[in-house]
Protein backbone atom coordinates (compact mmCIF):
# COMPACT_ATOMS: atom_id res chain seq x y z
CA UNK A 1 0.00 0.00 0.00
CA UNK A 2 1.45 3.57 -1.08
CA UNK A 3 0.75 6.54 1.03
CA UNK A 4 1.77 8.83 -1.64
CA UNK A 5 3.85 8.32 -5.29
CA UNK A 6 6.41 10.70 -3.52
CA UNK A 7 8.42 9.46 -0.41
CA UNK A 8 12.12 9.76 0.62
CA UNK A 9 13.54 7.66 2.96
CA UNK A 10 16.59 8.71 5.42
CA UNK A 11 18.48 6.03 6.95
CA UNK A 12 21.52 6.96 8.70
CA UNK A 13 23.84 4.15 7.23
CA UNK A 14 23.76 0.88 6.02
CA UNK A 15 27.04 -0.97 6.95
CA UNK A 16 25.98 -4.05 9.21
CA UNK A 17 22.92 -5.70 8.41
CA UNK A 18 21.09 -5.52 11.85
CA UNK A 19 17.43 -4.78 13.03
CA UNK A 20 17.32 -1.35 11.55
CA UNK A 21 18.24 -2.60 8.14
CA UNK A 22 15.03 -5.25 8.36
CA UNK A 23 12.73 -2.34 8.91
CA UNK A 24 14.68 -0.07 6.24
CA UNK A 25 13.68 -3.49 3.81
CA UNK A 26 10.23 -3.15 5.12
CA UNK A 27 9.80 0.59 4.61
CA UNK A 28 11.29 -0.04 0.66
CA UNK A 29 8.75 -2.61 0.16
CA UNK A 30 5.90 -0.76 1.38
CA UNK A 31 6.15 2.69 1.00
CA UNK A 32 7.81 2.69 -2.44
CA UNK A 33 10.11 5.76 -2.32
CA UNK A 34 11.28 7.52 -5.18
CA UNK A 35 15.38 7.76 -2.84
CA UNK A 36 16.76 6.49 0.15
CA UNK A 37 19.27 8.66 1.60
CA UNK A 38 21.93 7.25 3.98
CA UNK A 39 25.32 8.72 4.97
CA UNK A 40 27.23 6.08 3.62
CA UNK A 41 26.19 2.19 2.44
CA UNK A 42 27.73 -1.31 1.63
CA UNK A 43 27.22 -2.32 -1.80
CA UNK A 44 26.92 -5.86 -0.30
CA UNK A 45 24.41 -4.79 2.42
CA UNK A 46 22.51 -3.35 0.04
CA UNK A 47 22.44 -6.19 -2.54
CA UNK A 48 21.22 -8.38 -0.01
CA UNK A 49 18.47 -6.03 1.34
CA UNK A 50 17.30 -6.22 -2.68
CA UNK A 51 18.06 -2.23 -2.71
CA UNK A 52 19.15 -1.08 -6.36
CA UNK A 53 22.09 1.30 -5.40
CA UNK A 54 20.69 3.59 -8.43
CA UNK A 55 17.96 4.50 -5.62
CA UNK A 56 21.01 5.73 -3.07
CA UNK A 57 22.04 9.38 -2.49
CA UNK A 58 24.99 8.81 -0.05
CA UNK A 59 26.33 12.02 1.91
CA UNK A 60 29.82 12.79 1.36
CA UNK A 61 31.21 10.97 4.35
CA UNK A 62 31.14 8.02 1.96
CA UNK A 63 33.49 9.81 0.27
CA UNK A 64 35.91 10.08 2.89
CA UNK A 65 39.62 7.80 3.64
CA UNK A 66 37.86 4.01 4.31
CA UNK A 67 34.49 5.46 5.28
CA UNK A 68 33.23 1.76 5.72
CA UNK A 69 35.85 0.96 8.44
CA UNK A 70 36.45 4.30 9.89
CA UNK A 71 33.12 5.57 9.56
CA UNK A 72 32.20 6.03 13.31
CA UNK A 73 35.49 8.49 13.98
CA UNK A 74 33.89 11.15 11.40
CA UNK A 75 31.16 11.07 13.65
CA UNK A 76 31.24 15.03 14.14
CA UNK A 77 30.72 15.48 10.59
CA UNK A 78 27.42 13.81 10.74
CA UNK A 79 24.76 16.59 11.65
CA UNK A 80 26.26 18.83 8.56
CA UNK A 81 25.76 15.54 5.99
CA UNK A 82 22.44 14.94 6.85
CA UNK A 83 21.57 18.73 6.28
CA UNK A 84 23.39 19.63 3.22
CA UNK A 85 20.13 16.97 1.56
CA UNK A 86 17.66 18.67 -0.49
CA UNK A 87 14.27 17.33 0.22
CA UNK A 88 11.89 19.56 -0.53
CA UNK A 89 10.55 17.44 -3.47
CA UNK A 90 9.42 14.76 -1.78
CA UNK A 91 5.77 14.92 0.00
CA UNK A 92 6.83 12.51 2.71
CA UNK A 93 10.01 12.24 4.61
CA UNK A 94 10.75 9.14 6.76
CA UNK A 95 13.75 9.04 8.74
CA UNK A 96 15.06 5.55 10.08
CA UNK A 97 16.93 6.66 12.64
CA UNK A 98 18.94 5.76 15.47
CA UNK A 99 21.72 8.23 15.10
CA UNK A 100 21.42 11.60 12.86
CA UNK A 101 18.70 10.90 9.94
CA UNK A 102 16.29 12.56 12.09
CA UNK A 103 17.78 15.72 11.81
CA UNK A 104 17.70 15.90 8.23
CA UNK A 105 15.90 19.75 7.05
CA UNK A 106 12.21 19.62 5.98
CA UNK A 107 9.67 22.68 5.12
CA UNK A 108 6.12 23.69 6.78
CA UNK A 109 5.05 22.02 3.32
CA UNK A 110 6.07 18.05 4.69
CA UNK A 111 5.47 15.33 6.67
CA UNK A 112 8.25 14.32 8.42
CA UNK A 113 7.81 11.21 10.17
CA UNK A 114 10.47 9.64 11.89
CA UNK A 115 10.73 5.58 12.98
CA UNK A 116 12.84 5.61 16.33
CA UNK A 117 14.96 2.93 17.22
CA UNK A 118 16.13 5.25 19.94
CA UNK A 119 17.98 8.32 20.49
CA UNK A 120 21.79 8.18 20.38
CA UNK A 121 22.71 6.03 23.26
CA UNK A 122 26.13 6.60 23.50
CA UNK A 123 25.45 10.42 23.71
CA UNK A 124 22.71 10.11 26.37
CA UNK A 125 21.92 7.31 28.78
CA UNK A 126 25.31 5.49 27.66
CA UNK A 127 27.96 8.34 27.59
CA UNK A 128 29.91 7.13 30.37
CA UNK A 129 29.89 3.83 29.23
CA UNK A 130 31.65 4.78 25.73
CA UNK A 131 34.30 7.39 27.47
CA UNK A 132 37.80 6.37 26.45
CA UNK A 133 39.84 6.23 29.67
CA UNK A 134 42.79 8.66 28.05
CA UNK A 135 42.44 11.67 29.78
CA UNK A 136 43.08 13.93 26.28
CA UNK A 137 40.82 11.59 24.32
CA UNK A 138 38.35 11.67 26.93
CA UNK A 139 37.97 15.52 26.91
CA UNK A 140 38.13 15.56 23.42
CA UNK A 141 35.30 13.35 23.08
CA UNK A 142 33.23 15.13 26.14
CA UNK A 143 33.43 18.27 24.56
CA UNK A 144 32.17 16.73 21.01
CA UNK A 145 29.57 14.97 22.46
CA UNK A 146 28.32 18.41 24.24
CA UNK A 147 27.70 19.84 21.19
CA UNK A 148 26.22 16.90 19.39
CA UNK A 149 23.79 16.37 22.53
CA UNK A 150 22.81 20.06 21.72
CA UNK A 151 22.29 19.44 17.84
CA UNK A 152 20.09 16.06 18.23
CA UNK A 153 17.86 18.03 21.07
CA UNK A 154 17.01 20.80 19.00
CA UNK A 155 17.11 18.74 15.97
CA UNK A 156 14.42 16.30 17.42
CA UNK A 157 11.82 19.73 16.62
CA UNK A 158 11.69 19.17 13.30
CA UNK A 159 10.04 15.93 12.90
CA UNK A 160 5.91 16.01 13.02
CA UNK A 161 5.52 12.58 14.37
CA UNK A 162 8.04 10.29 16.60
CA UNK A 163 7.51 6.13 16.20
CA UNK A 164 8.84 4.07 18.65
CA UNK A 165 10.37 0.29 18.43
CA UNK A 166 9.44 -0.14 21.98
CA UNK A 167 7.82 0.98 25.35
CA UNK A 168 11.31 1.18 26.60
CA UNK A 169 12.32 3.81 23.37
CA UNK A 170 9.06 5.91 23.71
CA UNK A 171 9.97 6.21 27.51
CA UNK A 172 13.77 7.11 26.39
CA UNK A 173 12.08 9.58 23.57
CA UNK A 174 10.18 11.34 26.47
CA UNK A 175 13.24 11.92 28.54
CA UNK A 176 15.62 13.33 25.92
CA UNK A 177 13.32 15.12 23.44
CA UNK A 178 10.06 15.45 25.35
CA UNK A 179 8.41 13.94 22.43
CA UNK A 180 5.68 11.31 22.64
CA UNK A 181 6.05 8.61 20.36
CA UNK A 182 3.75 5.89 18.75
CA UNK A 183 5.04 2.59 19.68
CA UNK A 184 4.84 0.07 16.56
CA UNK A 185 7.06 -3.02 16.92
CA UNK A 186 9.38 -4.01 14.34
CA UNK A 187 8.69 -6.47 12.05
CA UNK A 188 9.59 -9.90 13.00
CA UNK A 189 9.59 -12.69 9.86
CA UNK A 190 7.67 -15.50 11.96
CA UNK A 191 7.00 -17.76 9.43
CA UNK A 192 10.43 -17.97 8.81
CA UNK A 193 9.98 -20.72 11.79
CA UNK A 194 8.35 -23.52 12.47
CA UNK A 195 7.02 -25.78 16.08
CA UNK A 196 6.61 -29.41 16.78
CA UNK A 197 10.41 -30.01 15.62
CA UNK A 198 11.96 -32.24 18.26
CA UNK A 199 14.03 -30.35 21.11
CA UNK A 200 17.68 -31.48 21.51
CA UNK A 201 19.64 -30.83 24.94
CA UNK A 202 21.92 -27.81 24.05
CA UNK A 203 21.13 -24.60 25.03
CA UNK A 204 21.23 -21.32 22.29
CA UNK A 205 23.03 -17.91 22.47
CA UNK A 206 23.03 -15.91 18.62
CA UNK A 207 24.48 -12.31 18.82
CA UNK A 208 27.38 -10.28 17.64
CA UNK A 209 30.22 -11.12 19.87
CA UNK A 210 30.40 -7.77 21.53
CA UNK A 211 31.13 -6.68 25.24
CA UNK A 212 27.32 -4.77 25.35
CA UNK A 213 26.02 -8.33 24.41
CA UNK A 214 27.16 -9.83 26.92
CA UNK A 215 28.79 -13.29 25.44
CA UNK A 216 31.73 -13.48 28.22
CA UNK A 217 28.70 -13.82 30.79
CA UNK A 218 26.95 -16.66 29.42
CA UNK A 219 30.42 -18.47 28.39
CA UNK A 220 30.79 -18.01 31.94
CA UNK A 221 27.70 -19.19 33.13
CA UNK A 222 27.99 -22.49 30.83
CA UNK A 223 31.27 -23.20 32.31
CA UNK A 224 30.39 -23.60 35.77
CA UNK A 225 26.82 -25.51 35.09
CA UNK A 226 28.14 -27.96 32.47
CA UNK A 227 25.20 -27.68 30.23
CA UNK A 228 26.02 -27.82 26.56
CA UNK A 229 25.48 -24.45 24.75
CA UNK A 230 25.67 -23.74 20.90
CA UNK A 231 27.22 -20.42 20.53
CA UNK A 232 26.10 -18.37 17.08
CA UNK A 233 27.74 -15.28 15.76
CA UNK A 234 30.89 -13.50 15.49
CA UNK A 235 32.47 -10.43 16.70
CA UNK A 236 35.64 -8.99 18.36
CA UNK A 237 35.46 -11.26 21.27
CA UNK A 238 35.21 -14.47 19.84
CA UNK A 239 38.91 -15.80 20.05
CA UNK A 240 38.89 -14.46 23.77
CA UNK A 241 35.70 -16.56 24.36
CA UNK A 242 36.49 -19.40 22.60
CA UNK A 243 39.94 -19.73 25.42
CA UNK A 244 38.14 -19.92 28.36
CA UNK A 245 35.44 -21.42 27.20
CA UNK A 246 34.93 -25.20 28.03
CA UNK A 247 34.41 -28.46 26.05
CA UNK A 248 30.40 -28.19 26.75
CA UNK A 249 30.33 -25.28 24.44
CA UNK A 250 30.28 -24.97 20.73
CA UNK A 251 31.29 -21.83 18.97
CA UNK A 252 29.90 -21.81 15.15
CA UNK A 253 30.90 -18.36 14.04
CA UNK A 254 28.44 -16.60 11.56
CA UNK A 255 26.17 -18.35 10.04
CA UNK A 256 23.08 -18.28 7.75
CA UNK A 257 19.31 -17.87 8.29
CA UNK A 258 18.79 -21.21 7.46
CA UNK A 259 21.36 -22.77 9.73
CA UNK A 260 20.55 -20.38 12.17
CA UNK A 261 16.43 -21.21 11.79
CA UNK A 262 17.49 -25.50 12.52
CA UNK A 263 19.07 -25.00 15.83
CA UNK A 264 16.58 -22.09 17.25
CA UNK A 265 13.80 -25.05 16.19
CA UNK A 266 15.71 -26.89 18.14
CA UNK A 267 17.53 -25.45 21.15
CA UNK A 268 15.95 -26.33 24.55
CA UNK A 269 16.01 -22.78 25.15
CA UNK A 270 17.32 -19.15 23.84
CA UNK A 271 19.81 -17.25 26.22
CA UNK A 272 19.55 -13.60 26.04
CA UNK A 273 21.78 -11.34 28.90
CA UNK A 274 21.83 -8.58 26.82
CA UNK A 275 19.66 -5.13 27.91
CA UNK A 276 18.10 -4.05 24.22
CA UNK A 277 16.08 -1.58 22.82
CA UNK A 278 13.72 -4.40 21.52
CA UNK A 279 15.67 -7.38 20.71
CA UNK A 280 14.56 -9.71 17.52
CA UNK A 281 16.29 -13.08 18.51
CA UNK A 282 13.90 -13.23 21.13
CA UNK A 283 10.77 -13.67 19.13
CA UNK A 284 12.56 -15.35 16.65
CA UNK A 285 12.56 -18.21 19.45
CA UNK A 286 9.27 -18.37 20.59
CA UNK A 287 8.17 -18.09 16.58
CA UNK A 288 10.12 -21.60 16.38
CA UNK A 289 8.60 -22.66 20.14
CA UNK A 290 11.72 -22.02 21.92
CA UNK A 291 12.10 -20.52 25.16
CA UNK A 292 14.01 -17.60 26.25
CA UNK A 293 15.81 -16.75 29.12
CA UNK A 294 16.82 -13.17 29.05
CA UNK A 295 17.63 -10.26 31.58
CA UNK A 296 15.02 -8.31 32.71
CA UNK A 297 15.55 -5.11 31.50
CA UNK A 298 14.68 -3.51 27.84
CA UNK A 299 12.43 -4.48 24.82
CA UNK A 300 12.32 -8.34 26.71
CA UNK A 301 10.03 -7.23 29.20
CA UNK A 302 7.51 -6.51 26.38
CA UNK A 303 8.18 -9.56 24.46
CA UNK A 304 8.74 -12.52 26.85
CA UNK A 305 5.86 -13.43 29.07
CA UNK A 306 7.73 -14.39 33.10
CA UNK A 307 7.23 -17.76 34.56
CA UNK A 308 6.09 -16.18 37.52
CA UNK A 309 3.84 -13.40 35.92
CA UNK A 310 1.76 -15.54 33.34
CA UNK A 311 -0.48 -18.56 33.08
CA UNK A 312 1.09 -19.26 29.49
CA UNK A 313 4.55 -18.38 30.30
CA UNK A 314 6.94 -18.29 27.04
CA UNK A 315 10.72 -17.72 29.53
CA UNK A 316 12.15 -16.45 32.11
CA UNK A 317 13.69 -13.04 33.54
CA UNK A 318 16.10 -12.82 35.22
CA UNK A 319 17.26 -9.41 37.24
CA UNK A 320 21.01 -9.28 37.42
CA UNK A 321 24.03 -9.43 34.78
CA UNK A 322 25.86 -12.01 36.55
CA UNK A 323 26.52 -15.33 36.98
CA UNK A 324 24.74 -16.21 39.76
CA UNK A 325 21.60 -14.58 38.38
CA UNK A 326 21.47 -15.94 35.52
CA UNK A 327 22.77 -19.43 36.45
CA UNK A 328 19.80 -19.43 39.02
CA UNK A 329 17.24 -18.53 35.95
CA UNK A 330 18.56 -21.55 33.89
CA UNK A 331 18.34 -23.80 37.12
CA UNK A 332 14.30 -22.99 37.32
CA UNK A 333 14.04 -23.35 33.84
CA UNK A 334 15.15 -26.74 34.01
CA UNK A 335 12.52 -27.35 36.94
CA UNK A 336 9.63 -26.14 34.82
CA UNK A 337 10.68 -26.84 31.22
CA UNK A 338 7.62 -28.67 31.16
CA UNK A 339 5.12 -25.64 31.54
CA UNK A 340 6.61 -23.95 28.47
CA UNK A 341 4.26 -24.91 25.51
CA UNK A 342 5.39 -24.39 21.93
CA UNK A 343 2.11 -23.57 20.46
CA UNK A 344 1.68 -20.70 23.39
CA UNK A 345 5.10 -19.68 22.22
CA UNK A 346 4.26 -19.70 18.57
CA UNK A 347 0.66 -17.27 18.91
CA UNK A 348 2.59 -15.01 21.39
CA UNK A 349 5.26 -13.94 18.76
CA UNK A 350 2.87 -14.17 15.98
CA UNK A 351 1.55 -10.44 17.53
CA UNK A 352 5.20 -9.08 16.17
CA UNK A 353 4.66 -10.35 12.62
CA UNK A 354 5.71 -8.44 9.57
CA UNK A 355 2.10 -8.56 8.50
CA UNK A 356 1.25 -6.55 11.89
CA UNK A 357 4.05 -4.41 11.09
CA UNK A 358 3.01 -3.25 7.59
CA UNK A 359 -0.40 -2.46 8.24
CA UNK A 360 0.46 -0.88 11.91
CA UNK A 361 2.68 1.17 9.32
CA UNK A 362 0.88 1.79 6.82
CA UNK A 363 -2.23 2.96 8.12
CA UNK A 364 -0.22 5.53 10.60
CA UNK A 365 1.54 7.10 7.66
CA UNK A 366 -1.49 7.05 6.00
CA UNK A 367 -3.92 8.71 8.74
CA UNK A 368 -0.81 11.41 9.17
CA UNK A 369 -0.45 12.21 5.56
CA UNK A 370 -4.31 12.67 4.63
CA UNK A 371 -4.55 14.66 8.21
CA UNK A 372 -1.44 16.75 7.01
CA UNK A 373 -2.87 17.70 3.46
CA UNK A 374 -6.01 18.51 5.28
CA UNK A 375 -4.48 21.33 7.31
CA UNK A 376 -3.03 22.62 3.76
CA UNK A 377 -6.13 23.43 2.18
Amino acid sequence: MKTTSNVAIVHDWVVKLGGAERCLESFVNLLKPRTIFTLLADPESLKHLGIKEAMVQQSFVAKLPRALQWYTMYLPMFPHAVEAWDLREYDVVLSSSHAVAKGVLTTQGQLHVCYCYTPMRYAWDLFFDYLPSNRLLRTLVQLNMHNLRQWDQFSSSRVDYFIAISEVVARRIWATYRREAEVIYPPVDVDRFSIGVKKEEFFLFVSRLVKYKKPRLVVETFNQSGLPLVVIGDGPELKALQKIAKQNITFLGWQPDDTVTHYMERARALVYPAYEDFGIVPVEAQSAGTSVIAFNKGGVTETVKDLGASDSPTGILFEEQTVQSLEGAIRTFCEHEGQFKPEALRRHAEQFGAQRFAEQITHFIGTKYRQFQGRKQ
